[in-house]
């Protein structure tokens, strides 16, 4: 059985929690590119506390990605696509901590085109990071099916039946 550890009134608490970091981490990178190309300096401010927010919804949402994790077996292709999913996602909000504090020693909370080129570069991580995830739920069935087939092929590799990518029929 592969049904999320972490749920809320039957929900699993991973996916619910995973749309905020993502979605304050995408917002803080168009709101500095926008201020790096000279628009009102105080995007750069919203971008830094967008960044902060996103910080502390990712560590929430890694904390239940992680009781999650712990509970696939080992040696099967869905462990190794979950820690393939973790480690992505952790890169993330390092790059994006990092970010954060070198904002908070600065004397003005916005970035400049060298941050912005790293904050691009994390949200394609974030985007890598996504895939894996749906990997785990869309074809393994990781935290939605009890009766997943934790060692599915990649989506990425032909359907036998039909020799198109991923199944679906």
């Amino acid at each position: 059985m592969m049904e999320s550890r972490a749920k809320v009134l039957g929900h699993p608490v991973h996916p619910m929690l995973v749309m905020f970091p993502i979605a304050l981490f995408v917002a803080a990178v168009i709101f500095d590119v926008v201020d790096v190309a000279g628009g009102p300096g105080f995007l750069g401010e919203l971008a830094y506390w967008n960044i902060l927010v996103g910080l502390i919804g990712g560590v929430l949402a890694a904390v239940a990605g992680l009781i999650d994790l712990l509970a696939v077996p080992a040696g099967t292709r869905a462990k190794r696509v979950g820690v393939a999913h973790a480690s992505t996602n952790l890169a993330v909000l390092l790059l994006f901590a990092a970010i954060w504090a070198v904002r908070m020693a600065a004397d003005g909370r916005g970035a400049g085109g060298a941050l912005v080129a790293i904050e691009i570069v994390a949200i394609a991580g974030a985007a890598l990071g996504a895939w894996f995830g749906g990997e785990l739920v869309d074809r393994l069935g990781v935290g939605v099916d009890p009766d997943a087939d934790l060692n599915a092929p990649s989506s990425l590799r032909p359907h036998p039946a039909d020799g198109h990518l991923g199944d679906v029929r």
